[in-house]
């Protein structure tokens, strides 16, 4: 088994891996479930880390036999390396898993800012950051005439 081969099968399980978190990450956001966001967050680190040291051992093997580490690099070794077979298979599956990763990632960038934006109107809401006025001061106790209490008289 070639070193490429063995790099671009850690690869492809790891970026499997990271396509589980994201899809997971993006669930947890849909549904507003903040609370197991920091568990994914430290899964999701760790595993970008372990692609960037990957993608860092994977230029180092291709460097040694002369070739960039970018898809054209990939494509002259494959060229020298013709009966790899199993590295040609692992390369054709990971290219679309981290375009679906990259994908997901930008989606659940989206779905964050969208709930910042929100909670960001919420709070204006209730503060009056706006200038017009709102439930309640800065110190978080209802404004005198803001309809703090509720009247039960008719």
């Amino acid at each position: 088994m070639t070193d490429l081969r063995q790099l671009f099968e850690e690869e492809l399980a790891v970026v499997r891996a990271f396509v589980g978190v994201l899809e997971r990450e993006q669930r947890l956001l849909i549904e507003g479930d903040v609370e197991g966001l920091p568990a994914l967050l430290h899964d999701k680190n760790e595993l970008a880390a372990r692609l960037t040291a990957i993608a860092g051992q994977r230029r180092l093997t291709l460097a040694r036999e002369g070739l960039n580490a970018e898809r054209s690099g990939v494509a002259t070794w494959f060229a020298t390396h013709p009966d790899d077979e199993g590295a040609r298979v692992a390369w054709a599956e990971l290219l679309p898993l981290a375009s679906q990763a990259r994908e997901l990632n930008q989606l659940n960038g989206d779905l964050i800012q969208l709930r910042l934006q929100h909670n960001k109107q919420a709070i204006e809401a209730l503060v009056g950051s706006s200038g017009a006025g709102g439930l309640y001061g800065p110190d978080g106790q209802n404004k005198p005439g803001g309809g703090g209490r509720i009247r039960d008289s008719a």
